[in-house]
């Protein structure tokens, strides 16, 4: 039986659409993907509908949940260049919710009094053991509810100042596609919503699921000059070459497969040059680099998720010995094994 993930998605007035529907589409097709986990959904909002970004009514919303489960996600997606009202400062928040033992009530909240109750709600729910994740402009009601306080945090470029304006201890980055600071995610504005999602969908059900994901959304893998490297598997698969996908999905289905350049041709349906010619052309390596660049990957979690020795670890991988191992490490590592599993164990 799959897991079940809970995910909240808290929908204000006014909100960007595509910040909805870019990670809820993720999610449904994620589900789609895996059998391991399913992202249960739910939107919910301050009122039982709201005008989106582009004139379209959404209806009907959940109301506010009291509690949420300890491992559920909560996104708060942005809204359309509309600055939020002055008065909801997260010390004024608290006011009227502390008279209520039930939220079930906030569900017919007028518009003007929707980010007010959005903040605190927030202030009450969140808790350390959620992800919190703050899509474009939705960090600006996190800020206000004090749950930045201190964090590195990014929203869209044009809101950065006010960013760090209700959030004077928070540390907020210019020029980032996402930020991840403990169990807090903020994305730069509109489309970086998807970014972030497809790396907590990768944390929850794998990297092969986001790949598919991915490719799915015909969504090229982005990151900008500070942002987090790329994982690996997901690396060298911004293309639309189908024979290519097929090769790269049975490559990392299996890296320790004893995997020939003749292997690959017959799953491509293509001669062994033109299979060459397709991984450097389309994903920048030749096709042993990038079964090399998956193996590490592999053995580089076995180091940190296991207390396997090298040479069993170079076995489960395809390398046939440490030795090997060790040689094709160096090409993709700046650390050793020795120091790369010592470095995983102390976090």
């Amino acid at each position: 039986m799959p897991r079940l993930q809970p995910v909240y998605l808290l929908v204000m007035p006014d909100t960007l659409l595509l910040d909805i529907a870019a990670p809820a589409e993720a999610l449904r097709i994620a589900n789609h993907q895996q059998d391991d986990v399913r992202f249960a959904l739910r939107y919910v909002g301050t009122q039982r509908s709201v005008t989106t970004s582009i004139g379209l009514r959404l209806s009907p919303l959940d109301v506010l949940p009291g509690d949420v489960p300890d491992d559920a996600w909560l996104v708060v997606a942005g809204t359309v260049e509309k600055p939020l009202p002055e008065q909801v400062a997260a010390d004024d928040t608290m006011t009227d919710l502390s008279r209520l033992s039930d939220l079930s009530d906030l569900s017919d909240a007028p518009t003007k009094d929707a980010e007010a109750r959005a903040v605190a709600w927030l202030r009450q729910v969140v808790r350390p053991t959620h992800q919190l994740a703050c899509i474009c402009t939705g960090a600006l009601l996190a800020a206000r509810a004090g749950l930045l306080d201190t964090r590195a945090c990014t929203t869209h470029h044009g809101s950065c100042d006010e960013l760090r304006a209700l959030a004077p201890s928070a540390r907020v980055a210019d020029n980032r596609l996402y930020v991840h600071d403990g169990n807090v995610w903020t994305s730069a504005g509109v489309t970086t919503g998807l970014d972030l999602m497809l790396t907590l969908i990768a944390n929850a059900a794998g990297p092969l699921c986001a790949a598919a994901v991915a490719r799915q959304m015909v969504v090229y893998a982005r990151r900008a000059g500070a942002d987090p490297q790329l994982s690996p598997w997901l690396e060298g698969r911004n293309h639309l070459h189908p024979a290519l996908h097929r090769v790269q999905d049975a490559i990392a289905a299996d890296p320790a497969h004893d995997w020939t350049l003749a292997t690959m041709a017959d799953i491509a349906c293509a001669s062994e040059r033109h299979v060459t010619r397709l991984f450097r052309e389309h994903a920048g390596v030749a096709p042993i680099d990038y079964l090399h660049r998956l193996r590490i990957a592999l053995a580089r979690e076995m180091l940190g998720n296991s207390h396997l020795d090298l040479e069993r670890i170079a076995e489960r991988t395809g390398f046939g010995s440490s030795r090997h191992l060790r040689r094709v490490w160096h090409k993709f590592e700046a650390l050793p094994p020795s120091r790369a599993r010592r470095t995983t164990h102390d976090g």
